[in-house]
């Protein structure tokens, strides 16, 4: 997969996520510009934003827990990353 932007945050932010050692503290901001990095069509409703792609089936809705993104919804990304195969080459 190509990403755009820097490649070492893109990287860290994916390893974060797909580590899930630490999903109390991934920052909404973070895995929001992941999902966008990985096509997702992003979508306000309520205040918090909704994300859809073609393909896949789950929507992905985030909401803030401060500045992090709540715990339950980093291991849903983690989840469709990982039933995808999305974040790897090729």
């Amino acid at each position: 997969m190509t990403w755009g932007g820097n490649v070492s945050t893109n990287d860290r932010i994916l390893s974060r996520v797909l580590g899930g050692a630490s999903d109390s503290n991934i920052p909404f901001n973070h895995l929001r510009q992941l999902l966008l990095r990985l096509g997702f069509e992003e979508r306000v409703r309520d205040s918090h934003p909704i994300f859809r792609k073609n393909g896949v089936d789950e929507r992905i809705n985030l909401q803030r827990d401060g500045s992090k993104a709540k715990v339950y919804q980093v291991r849903q990304v983690r989840a469709m990353i990982l039933k995808y195969g999305y974040g790897h080459e090729g």
